[in-house]
């Protein structure tokens, strides 16, 4: 008795398969009944180097993906200073962090313009982005805790004096978020052009700083000596503010834009406690409770790094509901 493919039978025909046709685009882009062709002809197309789908494949007079993205000068910035194999994976998790906090701060500052504007979907947007881009640095920590503690120690000679806590980008970002400390203006002494722009971040006001200011124009009672206070100065907590907020979660539909921001900032600061918090995790996976290259104690300073709070109204209000 002859057999018929069916799912019960376990069995597959092959013969009736439309895979595409040797040497043909691996996404199936070609027509499914493709005619005959002369062999010969084939052959000369597959050996001609000139054509691939169409595609432009000459790029001496135009530009060309690596052009646009300057790669060279990016993928040739990795100078591990140790034969170590390890070396590359420290360096790269780094400098790939760099690049998304630039883009953080790019989107930050952008939004705190949007807001001081009263340009608030726009900020919305952007708020959205850089908790997004949190949590790609989140994840970053998950490849470097793939380094053990004795690959690293192999390698850690080769950094020196050198620590995450000495990035002028992140201080910056620390400082637009309200975490305010003029100490840190030291590490980049040595630079002043970066140490102009880390002073510049202190000394403006930070991102909840523009909020606030919002939550007056919006009609609601802000304490003047909050609105014009001391930049250089860490967030305060402010009986005003958080009255304010208490009143836009009470009457969501009255105040949407403003119920919006609030939800924003708590994404956004839930996210960075994320960072943090995978942060201090990694280097007790890999350093235990050893002192930091830059010299801090290591695990126990960043543990204390996660008890500061950016935006302490809108987590204490949540008791008040």
């Amino acid at each position: 008795m002859s057999k018929t493919p069916s799912s019960a039978s376990g069995h597959h025909d092959t013969s009736t398969d439309a895979t595409p046709a040797q040497g043909g685009c691996p996404f199936g882009h070609q027509s499914a009944e493709r005619p005959a062709s002369d062999p010969k002809a084939e052959q000369s197309a597959s050996a001609d180097t000139t054509q691939w789908h169409d595609a432009q494949l000459d790029f001496s007079k135009s530009m060309s993906y690596g052009d646009y993205l300057s790669l060279d000068p990016i993928l040739n910035a990795q100078h591990p200073r140790s034969t170590d194999h390890n070396e590359m994976l420290f360096i790269i998790q780094h400098q790939t962090s760099e690049l998304w906090m630039k883009l953080a701060l790019y989107e930050l500052q952008a939004a705190r313009s949007a807001v001081h504007n009263d340009e608030l979907p726009p900020a919305f947007k952007m708020l959205a982005r850089v908790s997004r881009i949190l949590e790609q640095l989140v994840q970053a920590w998950s490849v470097l805790a793939t380094m053990t503690p004795s690959e690293y120690s192999s390698m850690r000679p080769s950094l020196g004096s050198s620590s995450g806590f000495q990035s002028y980008q992140y201080r910056i970002l620390e400082f637009m978020l309200g975490n305010k400390n003029a100490a840190m203006l030291k590490p980049h002494s040595h630079r002043p052009d970066l140490f102009q722009q880390v002073e510049a971040a202190l000394n403006a006001p930070s991102f909840y700083d523009e909020v606030v200011r919002l939550l007056a124009r919006r009609g609601f009672a802000i304490a003047p000596e909050r609105l014009e206070r001391d930049w250089t100065q860490p967030t305060p907590h402010d009986k005003t503010v958080e009255a304010a907020w208490l009143e836009v979660y009470r009457n969501p539909s009255q105040h949407w834009e403003l119920y919006e921001m609030a939800e924003e900032l708590v994404d956004l600061e839930d996210a960075f406690r994320q960072w943090r918090f995978r942060h201090v995790t990694t280097v007790e996976r890999i350093i235990g409770f050893k002192q930091g290259t830059g010299g801090t104690n290591g695990a126990p300073y960043l543990r204390k790094m996660l008890d500061v709070v950016l935006f302490p109204e809108l987590w204490h209000v949540r008791t008040l509901l």
